[in-house]
């Protein structure tokens, strides 16, 4: 009789190459489709194939876990931003296409736009978190500046009139992805939207 298979050799080799890349996919559909609640750094071993120790190679803990689909979400919507973005365009048209790449990576990633504001706020979020939320930020708040200098908008402290209209748009994100607005509905209003931010609600 051929002898029982142990718990390693039942475990599948890896052959991805990347197991990093792996784990975070493995770990943003999980947390798509039930939660943060549910991430575990041995479920997602499973999932993947790969022993259970396998993980801790890239991941010393569940927060380590956590920071990493943080920063890799920043990235990515700092790259939407970035492709959005058009210096040559008018403020409002610019401030519109902007706002309209922040909404739909929104849309598409609710869960992880949750998890991204939840670590940026960590006392001890780390200084690699600190720059990428300043790629993104930062940026929103260098082109608030350059249009105070050109007279386009009201003199005050950029930041918080980057706060402004980053609450403005992050509600309406999550009335969208929440069921209180529906997302198309939602995408198609951003030009009235930036319109009444830039220019109020006073009659003209």
């Amino acid at each position: 009789m051929a002898p029982m298979p142990s718990e390693k050799s039942e475990t599948r080799p890896y052959h991805h190459g990347d197991l990093r890349s792996a784990l975070l996919a493995s770990a943003e559909r999980t947390l798509r489709d039930r939660g943060v609640a549910s991430l575990s750094l041995r479920e997602l071993a499973r999932d993947i194939g790969v022993s259970h120790a396998a993980p801790g190679r890239h991941f010393k803990d569940k927060q380590a876990l956590l920071n990493a689909l943080a920063l890799d979400g920043y990235e990515r919507l700092t790259r939407a931003l970035d492709a959005a973005d058009d210096p040559g365009l008018p403020l409002e048209p610019r401030f519109t296409a902007l706002a309209r790449a922040y909404l739909a990576f929104s849309l598409e990633n609710a869960e992880l736009l949750e998890l991204m504001y939840a670590r940026k706020h960590d006392p001890e979020a780390s200084e690699q978190m600190a720059v990428a939320v300043g790629r993104t930020v930062g940026a929103l708040e260098q082109i608030i500046s350059d249009a105070q200098q050109r007279g386009e908008i009201v003199q005050g402290d950029p930041g918080r009139l980057t706060l402004a209209l980053g609450a403005t748009l992050h509600g309406t994100a999550m009335f969208a992805a929440t069921d209180k607005l529906d997302p198309q509905t939602a995408l198609d209003g951003i030009p009235e939207l930036v319109h009444l931010l830039l220019h109020g609600l006073k009659p003209r």
